[in-house]
């Protein structure tokens, strides 16, 4: 079993950035792919972007696209959220996901390991 643990949420302001990071433990951190989700209140959880096991393969959502990026350090295991320019629309809890393959899915349903979820609050 792999155990995920999220910091760096917080409030921003509108155009601001801020990074999360994600710590993983209990599995071979290379084989798995790490993806970011979020969920706004009274909306379900949606798919933010996330990263193969490898670092080759990047998928995002459209909403994201050339505002966050996502990076990984194997020999921490960590990954990292770097959202930039961010929008009130942004605000949501954000969580951090991994994936028993190393392969990547933009399905919340194949992403077998879940953190906790932290609070990320865009300011207008």
């Amino acid at each position: 079993q792999a155990q995920l643990v999220e910091s760096g949420g917080g409030l921003v302001q509108a155009g601001g950035s801020l990074r999360l990071s994600c710590a993983a433990s209990g599995r071979t951190f290379s084989s798995l792919s790490m993806g970011w989700f979020r969920q706004a209140p009274g909306k379900e959880r949606e798919f933010v972007i996330a990263r193969s096991g490898s670092g080759s393969t990047t998928y995002y959502a459209d909403s994201v696209k050339g505002r966050f990026t996502i990076s990984r350090d194997n020999a921490k295991n960590t990954v990292y959220l770097q959202m930039n320019s961010l929008k009130p629309e942004d605000t949501a809890v954000y969580y951090c996901a991994a994936r028993s393959r190393g392969w990547p899915s933009k399905l919340s349903t194949e992403y077998d390991y879940w953190g906790q979820g932290t609070q990320v609050t865009v300011s207008s």
